[in-house]
C-alpha cells in the first residue's frame, strides 16, 4: 500500500508518501510545500492544492491520510487551517483517493510512543523507524508520523472502528 499523508498548513504543508510491502514501510518522498509571506492565502490553497495534484501523479498512492482538525484559540488560525485542510482534502478528492484523518494525539502516539510527545520526539522517531539519512523538518516529520499511523491502523484492519474517520 502507498499512502500520501499531509499535515495541513497555508504557510508549511507537510507531505510524504509512504510504501509499505511485505510489513516493511519506506518514505518514498517526504517535504514540505513551503507558501512565502507575502503571497496572498487564496494563491497559498492554490500551490498548496496544485503541488499536491503533481506529487499524486508522480507517486500513484492509493490513499491519502491526514490529521484530523486540532483545537485552537484563534478563530482566524482555525478558519486558515481549515482553508488548507480543504485545499489538500480537494486535490485528493480531484483524483479519487480516499481520505483517511487521525487526531494529534493518535499520531503522536503511533509515532513516538506518547500522545503528548513533541515534534523534535516525533522527527527523530521518524528518522529511526524509516532508515533515514538526515532528521526531516517538523512538518515532513508529521507528515510521515500520519502515513505510519494509517498504515498501522490498515494492517491491523481498523479502518471501521472509532478514532478512524474517512471523510
Amino acid at each position: 500500500m502507498r499512502v500520501l499523508a499531509i499535515d495541513a498548513s497555508l504557510r508549511h504543508t507537510g507531505v510524504a508518501v509512504v510504501e509499505q510491502e511485505n510489513g516493511h514501510a519506506r518514505a518514498v518522498f517526504y517535504g514540505t510545500i513551503h507558501n512565502a509571506p507575502a503571497l496572498r492565502s487564496s494563491a497559498c490553497l492554490v500551490a498548496i492544492r496544485e503541488q499536491l495534484r503533481q506529487l499524486i501523479l508522480q507517486h500513484q498512492p492509493e490513499c491519502c491520510a491526514m490529521e484530523a482538525v486540532i483545537y485552537v484559540q484563534s478563530y482566524k488560525t482555525a478558519i486558515t487551517l481549515g482553508a488548507a485542510r480543504g485545499a489538500a482534502i480537494l486535490a485528493a478528492a480531484e483524483n479519487q483517493l480516499p481520505v483517511f484523518e487521525y487526531a494529534p494525539t493518535r499520531v503522536k502516539q503511533s509515532a513516538a510512543g506518547s500522545g503528548g510527545a513533541a515534534k523534535s520526539q516525533v522527527a527523530f522517531m521518524m528518522r529511526a523507524l524509516l532508515g533515514l539519512t538526515e532528521t526531516p523538518d517538523p512538518d515532513a516529520a508529521d507528515a510521515l508520523a500520519i502515513a505510519l499511523t494509517h498504515l498501522r491502523a490498515d494492517a491491523a484492519g481498523r479502518l471501521g472502528l472509532p478514532g478512524v474517520k474517512q471523510i
